[in-house]
């Protein structure tokens, strides 16, 4: 139902957009957001973007990627600039209808490496 797209292997400070569209059988979204989990580390939130056009970015991004969306076509988007080698990660697009991020998309993954 979230189809995830994208990823791919970049070198230190290229760019990276992913895309993440919804299937209509999510109704009510409210907000859409990016997570990421590397080896070995927790899931985080790197950026979310509500229908009303909030944003909210993990501290590590902010100033190198933007999450933008359109709700027409239950899309969301991450602009990745000036991509690290700690940006390497699985990334995964959300969304929340209500208070929890439930539905989530299979994953796509980025190689930061020269």
């Amino acid at each position: 139902q979230l189809q995830a797209s994208g990823g791919g292997l970049v070198q230190p400070g290229g760019s990276l957009r992913l895309s993440c569209a919804a299937s209509g059988s999510i109704s009510s979204i409210n907000a859409m957001g990016w997570f990421r989990q590397a080896p070995g580390n927790e899931r985080e939130l790197v950026a979310a973007i509500t229908k009303w056009g909030s944003t909210n970015y993990a501290d590590s991004v902010k100033g190198r990627f933007t999450i933008s969306r359109d709700n027409a076509k239950n899309t969301v988007y991450l602009q990745m600039n000036s991509l690290k080698p700690e940006d390497t990660a699985v990334y995964y697009c959300s969304v929340k209808r209500y208070t929890i991020w439930d539905y989530w998309g299979q994953g796509t993954l980025v190689t930061v490496s020269s």
